[in-house]
């Protein structure tokens, strides 16, 4: 039987950019599709890269940039001269711009700045400035805005033209003052039953809008309570300065999830991607596992203190995992609960001692019945109850220990300026582990003679 080759997008990508072919290149890349057209490129080397990029036209790069982790476009950007690199930033979406050139050296930045045009580099010069994580750092500076005395007729004109320049694309439409200050906003569906001479004046809503310094989670819930495409954006003075799309801000929180998982999983950065450096990531993800390895010889070194006991009672070998594991899981539910609860603003980090009282409650309702479990199976293996209380108090132990360190931990940490993403799991589990290790063979040392008859 025989076998159909393997399509491998990124070879005819590589052919097509050789012979300087881009009508076929970009017919190829709109047949495959954005997403497949970005896994192929990120399997070819720098200079490849460079060349299917620039044989592209820039408009169509920088479809295909915009669909990249912001880092990682920042990296591939770098790769480019200077003029390359402008005529495809120039073609993005002012927020994936600014996205990009920030992850850039600022001597970079200004390189590719050059070559743009003064509105455009200005536009992205004050998107800069904004932290990624607040409006104006994820709003767009693509909207139209007339004066109120503007009439219907106007706002016409400038859709068709916004619609040979965007296709597809529908601009948010606003009403502002002769200094700038957001006043309306026009519904541009109803536009066309109104007569072409109608002022704006008459025809504006009441807009709904946020300022620049607003964070990710105070827009969720405002977009959650307004279902709105797009808000505008105004400076401290009410002055309009952008408009901010929900889809943006969708994606933003998608990324700043995935980033949250990468760093539990001990990825320092939390944007890694196998396209990387292989030394980037090995250092990346060596910084946090040689923590971790010694953490892991730290609570290691209780069972070396215990060493006879262990001897005297092997089966307490089959159960110190079990605890340590059981108590992990535990103190990891309550650590979820706090990130989320620390996400959505809803617990401070000063509330240390509210949240470890409600942890407790759960840690000993919980502890109790998995120490009964458990204490009931190494009774019913070995025959002997002692054994059963051993592991059975000292999972319930560590339970409430684990619950208590998984609910305050990330809120000591956000105290501290510390990411919890990243530093709560390691904390979590050595000291999980040390205390396991430690109430099961202490305890086991208290009752060796129960232990050790026959």
């Amino acid at each position: 039987m025989t076998e159909c080759p393997r399509f491998e997008p990124w070879i005819t990508l590589l052919q097509y950019a050789d012979g300087g072919e881009r009508q076929e290149l970009e017919a190829f890349v709109d047949a495959i599709g954005t997403q497949e057209t970005l896994r192929a490129l990120l399997r070819l080397d720098s200079a490849d890269r460079e060349r299917v990029l620039t044989t592209l036209s820039p408009s169509e790069a920088a479809d295909i940039m915009e669909e990249i982790p912001d880092d990682h476009a920042s990296q591939i950007i770098e790769e480019l001269s200077a003029s390359d690199a402008a005529s495809i930033v120039t073609e993005m979406h002012s927020a994936d711009q600014a996205d990009v050139l920030a992850g850039l050296d600022e001597t970079d930045a200004e390189a590719i700045l050059a070559h743009m045009s003064a509105e455009s580099a200005a536009d992205a010069r004050q998107l800069i400035r904004y932290p990624s994580d607040v409006a104006g750092g994820l709003m767009e500076t693509e909207y139209l805005a007339y004066p109120e005395s503007a009439k219907v007729e106007e706002v016409l004109r400038g859709l068709s033209d916004w619609a040979e320049e965007r296709p597809g694309e529908e601009p948010p439409v606003y009403v502002v003052s002769i200094a700038g200050t957001l006043v309306g906003s026009v519904d541009i569906r109803g536009l066309v039953l109104k007569r072409r001479a109608t002022p704006l004046s008459e025809i504006l809503q009441f807009p709904h809008f946020v300022t620049v310094d607003a964070n990710v989670d105070e827009l969720e819930k405002i977009f959650d309570a307004h279902p709105l495409p797009v808000i505008a954006v105004v400076d401290a003075h009410q002055k309009l300065v952008g408009a901010l799309h929900r889809e943006q801000l969708e994606r933003t929180l998608r990324e700043r999830s995935d980033s949250d998982h990468l760093k539990s999983q001990g990825i320092v950065g939390g944007d890694e991607i196998r396209a990387m450096p292989v030394l980037t990531r090995a250092r990346r993800r060596l910084s946090w596992l040689s923590l971790n390895i010694l953490l892991n010889i730290v609570a290691a070194s209780v069972i070396a203190v215990y060493e006879d006991t262990l001897s005297a009672v092997i089966a307490l070998a089959v159960f110190l995992p079990i605890v340590s594991d059981m108590s992990g899981c535990s103190g990891n539910q309550a650590v979820a609960v706090s990130m989320r609860e620390l996400s959505l603003g809803i617990v401070k980090p000063y509330e240390t001692a509210r949240v470890w009282l409600q942890e407790v409650s759960v840690g000993l309702i919980n502890g109790l019945v998995l120490g009964c479990l458990l204490a009931a199976a190494a009774w019913l293996w070995k025959g002997n109850p002692y054994l059963g209380l051993v592991v059975g108090a000292a999972l319930a132990t560590n339970t409430v220990v684990a619950v208590s360190l998984g609910g305050t931990v990330p809120l000591l940490l956000k105290r501290m300026k510390v990411d919890p993403a990243v530093a709560s799991g390691p904390i979590l589990t050595t000291v999980t582990d040390m205390c396991g290790f430690f109430l099961v063979l202490s305890f086991a040392t208290v009752m060796l003679s129960r232990l050790t008859v026959s």
